[in-house]
């Protein structure tokens, strides 16, 4: 179900769950001011609470790599891992699979993410996604539900920007740095 008033592209978790992008990200969110509103870094500590992992339909994307990684941690065979636990995606892309509650299939409520130290990249790199990081107000309604988010140790700019360009949200890594406004 999309949020009303949400950024494009978001949809509404449960009470409790934070938004998850769902949509293509346009060509505003692949660009980068040259003073971005983060300039001097963001707060941010995982607390391992799952809001992220689950609420609202979505995607986890993951590469090849990824995959072979989890295939492996799980001790299955690449072919066996994708047909149990991905599916296709739109432009060849793959996504992990999700519970019927739209949770992370590695998602346990009890546990947590039963593959943390495996995990893909695009949750590697939450909350520092560009549809995230691309306004104050897209970070504070992410906050609203993160408990991590602005607390915490202090992540530079750099860091951000890293994460950015490469987030996992998408195959496409497109960030241009234009001049602010």
């Amino acid at each position: 179900m999309k949020h009303r008033g949400s950024p494009a592209g978001w949809s509404q978790g449960s009470p409790g769950r934070i938004l998850r992008y769902t949509g293509a990200i346009d060509e505003a969110r692949d660009s980068l001011p040259d003073s971005p509103w983060y300039e001097k870094g963001l707060h941010f500590q995982c607390v391992r609470c799952g809001r992220c992992c689950g609420g609202g339909p979505g995607t986890i994307r993951a590469s090849d790599a990824e995959i072979e990684a989890l295939a492996k941690r799980l001790g299955l065979d690449p072919t066996r891992f994708r047909e149990k636990y991905t599916r296709k995606l739109r432009r060849g892309e793959v996504s992990l699979r999700e519970k019927l509650n739209h949770d992370c299939v590695f998602y346990d409520r009890k546990q947590g993410c039963t593959v943390y130290e495996d995990r893909p990249r695009q949750c590697r790199t939450w909350p520092f996604w560009r549809s995230v990081v691309h306004s104050r107000e897209t970070w504070a309604e992410a906050a609203e539900r993160c408990p991590g988010m602005d607390v915490g140790r202090l992540h530079r700019r750099s860091q951000i920007e890293g994460s950015i360009r490469n987030d996992g949200t998408s195959t496409s890594p497109r960030v241009r740095r234009t001049p602010a406004v």
